[in-house]
């Protein structure tokens, strides 16, 4: 114990209250010092110990920071398993007056409570994950078939920004000649903006069914958006139209929906399919919407679009713009996979959700 005989009880009495374990051992592994809460845990008995006879080992642990510590007096920590605890061990040299390093001053702070509860954040986390990953892909599988619809041929491109979208689009049938044809925009990116998606989509297509009227279609859509008593910060844009096969006429409206959609004609003309109304909101108490109707030919194809798409910005800040789109749509090739390369140079990172619908007219 002659070292013990040197160590200044002063530099100890300060720890005695601390509500950690902490001990001081020599370079014979001897356990010089416990404080008050270590021998009330471990016993009286553990000074003169051996450190790891204290905890019922046979020999000094395979990585002993108290031994790196008073070799180099340097500062270490381990975490470390006792009986059913987890504790962070610190180690730091304790030293006389001179500067001769004396032992190592170990502080077992007990971890136990925090690993645990990490280790459930992480489960949690992970079973988040998960079910997020899992309606990703039921997002994903909600889209249209890419193919044939009364007359149409459609492909679309589809990012999110995040794991789960705020832009969604739909095909289908409305009756033997009518095919029901949309695009949206629900504010906000996630799980909130994602369900919005998938309630549209079910709304639409339950009220649309056998029904070639716009307005009522659209007025039946907000009645049913304000039932679920949402906040005044969930809505959403649509862009909504209905082809007629036999009439090759194409009726449409447009609900909030900034992204005016394209029509390629077969001799390479362009035109906007311009058209003003309310966003779907529960701000509004009754909506009214401008119909619009034009016919289509056989090789015009229409452009349904985001803004995640014309508002994507370059490294020096400035927006893709709709001219960037015109101008792509109107090359030869293949009209997506140009907006998608033409995308990916203009803007490195992508922040937005951004769909593109193109439906041709076959």
């Amino acid at each position: 114990m002659g070292q013990y005989n040197k160590i200044d009880e002063t530099q100890l009495s300060i720890v005695d209250g601390m509500i950690d374990w902490v001990r001081v051992v020599d370079r014979s592994n001897i356990v010089l010092y416990a404080n008050k809460k270590m021998r009330e845990d471990l016993g009286d008995e553990i000074v003169g110990k051996r450190c790891y006879d204290v905890f019922c080992r046979q020999t000094n642990c395979d990585y002993c920071i108290s031994k790196v510590t008073m070799e180099h007096g340097s500062i270490l920590k381990k975490q470390s398993t006792l009986g059913d605890h987890t504790y962070m061990v610190i180690s730091s040299p304790l030293k006389d007056d001179s500067g001769e390093i004396l032992g190592s001053v170990e502080v077992f702070r007990d971890i136990t409570t925090e690993i645990k509860l990490s280790k459930s954040i992480r489960e949690k986390n992970r079973k988040m994950s998960d079910d997020i990953n899992f309606a990703r892909n039921m997002q994903i599988r909600m889209l249209p078939p890419k193919g044939m619809y009364n007359g149409v041929s459609i492909d679309y491109l589809y990012e999110s920004s995040e794991v789960l979208s705020g832009d969604f689009f739909d095909v289908f049938k409305i009756d033997e000649d009518n095919t029901g044809i949309y695009i949206c925009d629900v504010v906000g990116h996630g799980v909130s903006a994602s369900l919005l998606t998938v309630f549209v989509r079910q709304s639409l297509r339950t009220i649309a069914k056998g029904n070639i009227h716009l307005n009522t279609i659209m007025k039946e859509l907000h009645k049913t958006f304000l039932s679920l008593n949402l906040d005044y910060d969930k809505y959403f844009s649509v862009f909504f139209g209905i082809y007629n096969k036999k009439s090759c006429r194409f009726t449409y409206v447009n609900a909030g929906h900034n992204s005016e959609p394209i029509l390629l004609r077969k001799d390479k003309s362009v035109t906007m399919l311009k058209s003003k109304g309310y966003p779907i909101a529960n701000i509004f108490d009754n909506v009214q919407y401008d119909v619009s109707t034009m016919e289509l030919s056989v090789g015009d194809r229409l452009f349904f679009y985001t803004d995640g798409i014309t508002e994507a910005v370059n490294l020096k800040g400035e927006q893709y713009g709709v001219d960037n789109v015109i101008n792509i749509v109107r090359q030869e090739g293949n009209i997506l996979e140009n907006i998608k390369a033409s995308l990916d140079s203009y803007c490195k990172d992508q922040k937005d959700d951004y769909a593109m619908l193109m439906a041709e007219i076959i």
